[in-house]
């Protein structure tokens, strides 16, 4: 199996950054795409950034320019820097990846149990 492990959640002032970490362990041949989704209450899990193997990126609208989404293949880890945050931020942020596990054809999508961010204005 593959878990998928996220740190780096906390609390924010306004103004203020944050770095989000998300690591995948176990028996992997490759990771494609990896991504970071967020859900505030009330609303529905949204696309925050995602990162395919070849390093392109996107965004969504309402985090570009702010945030920065990059990995470490070698550390199977992606990573979610954010700057000038807002209130409107505030969420659990999931870490989502698609992974070809060893001796598998094909990826399956993995999530990691999420990571509180919580922006104060």
């Amino acid at each position: 199996q593959v878990q998928l492990v996220e740190s780096g959640g906390g609390l924010v002032q306004a103004g203020g950054s944050r770095r989000l970490s998300c690591a995948a362990s176990g028996i992997i041949f490759a990771i494609n795409t990896m991504a970071w989704y967020r859900q505030a209450p009330g609303k529905q899990r949204e696309l925050v950034a995602v990162i395919i193997s070849g390093g392109i990126t996107n965004y969504a609208d309402s985090v570009k320019g702010r945030f920065t989404i990059s990995r470490d293949n070698a550390k199977n880890t992606v990573y979610l820097q954010m700057n000038r945050l807002k209130p409107e931020d505030t969420a659990v942020y999931y870490c989502n990846a698609a992974v070809t596990r060893l001796g598998v054809s094909g990826a399956d999508d993995y999530w990691g149990q999420g990571t509180q961010v919580t922006v104060s204005s």
